[in-house]
């Protein structure tokens, strides 16, 4: 890396490692550093009563105060951060002082990752600490790490900008103490769900992620090809139709934790790549078995029912409140939609002005409608039940309308958290409603479902009274912990591509006559482009390009303002 390229902070890191490495210490070295306790469990298990406790342990330094011949450092570990008293005759105890003098005290930087090996104890102050006997050089760290200081529970000078800290998760995790916190939550959400599928005996399963059908769901899916088989595939959007093909097999109950992809927007509650849970159950229905999940994962996670999501408290507690779809439209549009018609849904559109166009069928505008003037509305958890036909092409016909399925979501926070329904089984209406949507797709309907005749083969066979459903599991993540952007808790969400500040390469620079030792002083200086020299004053840039050449000892022959003045008149209008 050209060294105009790095700050002063890292240049100063990188002379740091090598003064280590010719003092014959390895900065990164291969042998296995044995650690016998975390920082938690230390103050945790601390008695003021007991023998010293003799520990080993690891972790970045975060801070140090140096005071002569004694010094303290905060270890930050995986669990949290635990403060080190480190003097210079008890980790240097015969006549050698290097390791203290110049190792710990010029060469080890902020940042750094130590071991320690030592003896519990209660300083005077009342601080639980470690009495370090040995220190070993585990890690250099060649970039600084951004200081957040703390104070009484309060952080400042915090790394907050989101941008960065999503692309940078890894300095987030580091500096952001309550950003693990979240992950560590998040993991529980996750294990909860699974203890209790498997409380019930179902299977957890993995199905196929490239797919031949972009099936079991509407939304547009990510393409690709298979070079081996020429043939374009699809990323999965959903798992539903290969999990129920399990059902025909025989498997009373699976589930599947895993990735989908929808090639479509993304904001504050959407990422193109996801993480959903699906399960599908033979002779159950998910209505109960869904608000009794849902209320222990809050239990488990937060060890209570209640949430604060923004300025929102909501309560997980089962049982939670039923509305049907067509009842919530009527309540909160004054327009009762039971009965009418593609033609009569759509002038009911036009009178609440909503922006409609021609490919939208009758699904398609109850679902409109409901996503603009309903959705937003229910806060606590609220079960939305018996929804049109047309939005449903995989339901089965609700028990005493015909014209509805056996369906419901699952709304909280103004958004779906999970979609569950008594699943078609008829092959010959499942067959049916596929023919349907594709006659949306030849209207434009870019989130139509294509025909799965293999999955209508399969229904074929005959598959048990089924029950399925599906949860986002980061919105999920996000109202368990609070969060009102998928962004917070996915380690490293999609973002578009990081800037770059554009730069002429050295030949055009040098058709002007500079020497190509020099273009990356120019460009250091600012002058990233050939036209950004055009109007400089010579005198200006002279002295701009020299002075990087002496601060950064490059050791070039510096030209003239005349030479510089000739560069600049060579630039083309």
């Amino acid at each position: 890396m050209n060294v105009l390229e790095l700050s002063e902070q890292e240049i100063i890191r990188r002379n740091s490692l090598n003064e280590l490495r010719a003092m014959g210490i390895e900065p990164y070295p291969a042998a296995e550093y044995v650690t016998n306790a975390f920082s938690t469990d230390i103050k945790a298990e601390f008695k003021d009563d007991e023998e010293p406790r003799k520990v080993s342990v690891a972790g970045r330094m975060m801070s140090r105060r140096v005071m002569g011949k004694a010094s303290f450092i905060e270890l930050q570990d995986s669990k949290g951060r635990i403060q080190v008293y480190i003097t210079r005759d008890d980790i240097c105890p015969d006549e050698n002082k290097e390791l203290y003098n110049t190792v710990f005290k010029r060469l080890l930087d902020l940042g750094d990752f130590v071991g320690i090996e030592g003896f519990v104890f209660r300083t005077q102050m009342g601080e639980i600490s470690i009495h370090a006997k040995k220190l070993t050089v585990l890690s250099k760290s060649i970039k600084p790490l951004p200081i957040v200081k703390y104070k009484d529970g309060v952080a400042y000078d915090k790394f907050e900008d989101p941008e960065l800290r999503y692309r940078q998760r890894y300095v987030d995790l580091a500096v952001n103490e309550e950003v693990k916190d979240i992950f560590i939550k998040r993991s529980k959400v996750f294990s909860s769900m699974r203890e209790y599928f498997n409380s019930k005996g179902y299977m957890e399963v993995e199905t196929p992620i490239l797919q031949s059908i972009a099936g079991g769901a509407a939304a547009r899916p990510f393409i690709t090809h298979h070079n081996a088989l020429d043939m374009p595939l699809y990323m999965r959007i959903a798992s539903e139709l290969y999990l129920k093909r399990l059902i025909v097999g025989g498997f009373e109950g699976v589930y599947e934790i895993g990735k989908n992809f929808r090639n479509e927007g993304m904001d504050r509650t959407h990422n193109p790549e996801f993480t959903c849970m699906e399960i599908y159950v033979a002779y159950n229905w998910m209505m109960e078995f869904t608000e009794k999940m849902i209320e222990k994962i809050c239990l488990d996670v937060n060890g209570t029912t209640q949430v604060k999501v923004g300025d929102n408290i909501i309560d997980f507690k089962a049982p939670y409140k039923r509305v049907t779809m067509l009842d919530s439209i009527k309540e909160h549009t004054g327009y009762d939609l039971t009965g009418m018609n593609e033609e009569q849904i759509r002038e009911v559109c036009q009178k609440l002005n909503m922006e409609i166009d021609d490919t939208m069928g009758k699904g398609k505008l109850i679902d409109e409608i409901f996503g603009e003037f309903c959705e937003g509305t229910y806060i606590q958890p609220t079960f939305i039940t018996d929804y049109p036909k047309e939005m449903s092409p995989l339901t089965k016909i609700h028990r005493s309308n015909p014209d509805l399925t056996e369906r419901f979501e699952l709304m909280v926070n103004g958004k779906e958290l999970c979609n569950a329904y008594s699943e078609l089984n008829d092959p010959i209406d499942q067959l049916e409603r596929f023919e349907e949507q594709m006659r949306l797709s030849e209207k434009g309907d870019d989130e139509a479902m294509i025909i799965d005749k293999d999955f209508v083969r399969a229904l074929e066979y005959g598959m048990p009274p089924t029950s399925g459903m599906g949860i986002g599991m980061d919105r999920l993540t996000m109202l368990m912990t609070g969060q009102s952007t998928i962004q917070e808790v996915l380690f490293f969400p999609q973002m578009r591509p990081e800037k770059v500040t554009p730069k002429d390469t050295p030949a055009k620079f040098m058709e002007l006559g500079i020497s190509e030792d020099w273009v990356p002083v120019i460009q250091k200086a600012g002058y990233n482009l050939v036209s950004d020299m055009k109007e400089v004053n010579p005198q200006k840039l002279h002295m701009d390009i020299c002075g990087i050449n002496k601060k950064y000892k490059l050791e070039l022959t510096n030209p003239t303002v005349d030479e510089v003045a000739g560069w600049i008149a060579k630039i083309e209008n």
